[in-house]
């Protein structure tokens, strides 16, 4: 028994055992699971905490988005922007917040059945109205006193005391009269109703300098209008030197003593020199004045104010002359500094030339300006930059010694400038073996440093379109051709007829122009048409940049001008338009050489006519019968040019055509080959000789002129005999 209640209690105690262990398992795992699920929470507690932080930060302080939004420096008013809508929106709610008691209150209580006042007279008569409550122009009439149901009408008069025959009635039945006050507004909205136009006033001025007006400069600029925009430039202009400015040696040297006044203005100083206070930069748009500019700051490390001399004016009185004064005071708080005024001419035209002569807005800026760089101290080292290419133009007062003391004039690049800038601007372009960038310069006179920069990124363009690598001599070749003339239009489909006359036209240029005294040597002939109207064209190389010219010379250059024209009228007995450029130049060169050149032995070394481009009105120094004398000279001084090409033609008429023939087969012919034709040579074919049938069609191409005669004789003799029949 007592071994029975030993394996008893065993088998208990075990159960008991196990039950705990079962107890304790599923505590760790209820603990775990608590666990797990109290991470969860506390990771959603931060989240929640986060963005918690996160829309106090975007709704309250705006701290954070501020320093992104607001660089270091930035001015930029902090706080939130003004809602327009959402003003408009309030005062939309409120207005009919207020509004909803008047809306849903009835004037009168109960159920009103409307009646004509014929039938409401009536009622009263018969007694079934006891009371009536007049208000605004209608009356109310009612059976009892708690005006359940009722009638109503509109009165006739404006009040119920102007109706004597209504009043009567109700006196006669002992009716009891009500007037009622008319139903007045609440207090609030009636505030709101009589502030509203004023309130929405407000919201649209405030909705027009936020929208208008938001920038920079402390706020919106409507209250910063007198404020310089001056653009302070430091890190991006200390990256410009006087190594990235080529082709304007001369200039540089001038800016170079700016850069050490700047440096060691101390050096000037102890031998008593004082500092320019400003530099004018005179010249054409595109020669680099803008980069000279940059080029002094950037090798002087000093700060850059630049401003656009059209910044200064504004439609406000006094906004012009106040940015002068906030432009230079943040000058002298920044000596030694720059001030770079570009197209000055904008602010600095001559006084007085408005309309009647009277003061405006840019002669009080202009009055300020002038003041101002009258008032820098010897101790404040100030300089003004400006630039301009139209000097002619700008004040007097402006122009004199202790303003601008140096006028630097930034001329056009000769061949060598035209070389060292294509070499600048080739820094970070690959190019090819065969590139010759003398060759480029001779091509582009007249170029300045906007214009060559252009020309090379066009090449770039060409050559990547082409899938290369680098950029070689005929991409620039083409994109030289491309800038002066116009992109080729090989989809343009010329008739062949056309394409003969324009090939003989240009033949006849070159080949006059070739056998010609004192011309240039010619580098292309083409009869591929470019840009907008040119059909061919024949294109001289200069070897040398030119500054005179002779008489004979434009002698010559009248003959080549009429070669073409000579040709078509040689060659096929008749002329086209499309010498009407030739004719329009050669004319503009007869006419310089007579009225201004003095190139004529009748009349000497007389001006005649002093008209320059862009005048309104002629300058002429001659009276109607001199005008005569002069036309003549004129005219004959172009009739004996042509007769000398007709001449040159005529007598080189196999030249002539064998060269045509070249052309028409070949569509550019160049200089080199020219030489080679006009020496009696032969080209190497285009073509491996294998290929006869191309033979036959260069046989048909040469009677093709021939054929072009034919035509147009068969045309005269055609409309001979239709002149005939008619008479």
């Amino acid at each position: 028994m007592e071994g029975l209640v030993e394996k008893e209690t065993l088998r208990y105690l075990s159960e008991d055992q196990e039950d705990k262990k079962n107890e304790k398992d599923q505590t760790v795992e209820d603990k775990n699971k608590d666990d797990s699920e109290y991470d969860e929470l506390g990771e959603r507690k931060k989240e929640l905490k986060a963005k918690l932080k996160h829309g106090m930060r975007k709704g309250g302080n705006l701290e954070d988005e501020e320093e992104d939004e607001n660089p270091k420096g930035s001015k930029r008013p902090r706080g939130g922007k003004f809602n327009f809508k959402g003003f408009i929106m309030l005062l939309f709610v409120i207005t009919l917040f207020m509004s909803l008691p008047s809306l849903f209150s009835d004037t009168n209580k109960g159920n009103l059945k409307s009646v004509s006042y014929t039938e409401f007279v009536k009622l009263a008569d018969n007694k079934d109205i006891k009371i009536v409550n007049e208000k605004e122009g209608y009356v109310y009439g009612y059976a009892s006193k708690d005006e359940k149901e009722g009638f109503k009408t509109r009165l006739i008069t404006d009040r119920l005391g102007q109706d004597p025959t209504l009043l009567k009635t109700f006196e006669d039945n002992n009716i009891t009269i009500d007037s009622l006050a008319p139903q007045q507004l609440p207090f609030i909205l009636n505030i709101l109703v009589s502030w509203f136009p004023m309130l929405l006033l407000i919201g649209v001025w405030i909705f027009m300098l936020n929208k208008m007006n938001r920038g920079g400069g402390g706020g919106p600029q409507m209250f910063n209008m007198g404020k310089s925009k001056a653009k302070e430039n430091g890190e991006e202009i200390s990256k410009v030197t006087f190594k990235d400015v080529a082709g304007i040696d001369e200039a540089k040297e001038e800016l170079e003593e700016v850069v050490q006044f700047l440096k060691e203005p101390e050096k000037f100083k102890k031998l008593g020199a004082k500092i320019p206070k400003g530099v004018l930069l005179l010249g054409s748009p595109g020669t680099g004045k803008t980069l000279l500019a940059k080029a002094v700051a950037g090798e002087a490390g000093v700060p850059f104010f630049s401003m656009s001399g059209s910044e200064f004016v504004e439609m406000f009185v006094g906004v012009g002359a106040s940015r002068v004064r906030d432009l230079f005071n943040k000058a002298r708080k920044n000596s030694p500094c720059i001030i770079f005024i570009d197209e000055i001419d904008a602010v600095g035209r001559k006084r007085g030339s408005g309309q009647g002569g009277g003061n405006d807005e840019r002669e009080q800026t202009l009055n300020q300006l002038l003041v101002e760089m009258d008032g820098f101290g010897n101790e404040e080292t100030i300089i003004v930059l400006a630039a301009t290419n139209r000097p002619e133009i700008l004040d007097k007062a402006l122009m004199r010694p202790g303003r601008f003391d140096r006028q630097v004039v930034v001329d056009r690049p000769d061949l060598k400038g035209r070389e060292e800038i294509l070499k600048v601007h080739a820094r970070n372009k690959k190019f090819a073996d065969d590139v010759d960038f003398h060759t480029v310069a001779r091509k582009t006179p007249g170029f300045v440093g906007a214009d060559i920069a252009n020309l090379l990124n066009e090449a770039a363009i060409l050559a990547a379109r082409e899938g290369r690598d680098c950029i070689n001599m005929a991409d620039l070749e083409e994109a030289s051709e491309k800038v002066t003339i116009g992109p080729e239009r090989k989809s343009r489909v010329t008739v062949q007829k056309e394409r003969v006359i324009v090939a003989y036209h240009e033949v006849g240029h070159a080949l006059t122009q070739k056998l010609s005294p004192l011309t240039e040597p010619v580098h292309k002939v083409t009869i591929v048409p470019r840009g907008m109207a040119a059909l061919g064209y024949t294109m001289s190389l200069p070897m040398e940049d030119r500054y005179l010219k002779s008489k004979n010379e434009y002698l010559s250059e009248l003959v080549t001008l009429l070669g073409g024209r000579a040709s078509e009228e040689v060659v096929f007995g008749d002329i086209t338009t499309g010498a009407s450029n030739d004719i329009e130049r050669a004319t503009a060169i007869a006419h310089a050489m007579v009225t201004k050149f003095g190139m004529t032995d009748k009349f000497g070394p007389i001006l005649l006519d002093n008209t320059k481009e862009g005048d309104m009105f002629q300058q002429k120094y001659y009276g109607e019968s001199t005008g005569k004398e002069v036309d003549a000279e004129i005219l004959k001084l172009v009739n004996d040019a042509y007769t000398q090409a007709k001449k040159i033609l005529t007598d080189n008429r196999e030249l002539l055509e064998k060269i045509t023939q070249e052309l028409l087969v070949r569509e550019t012919i160049t200089g080199e080959e020219l030489d080679l034709l006009i020496e009696g040579k032969d080209l190497e074919p285009l073509h491996k000789p294998e290929k006869e049938p191309k033979q036959e069609e260069l046989k048909e191409e040469t009677t093709t002129s021939e054929e072009i005669i034919e035509e147009k004789e068969v045309e005269i003799l055609d409309t001979k005999d239709e002149e005939d029949e008619e008479k």
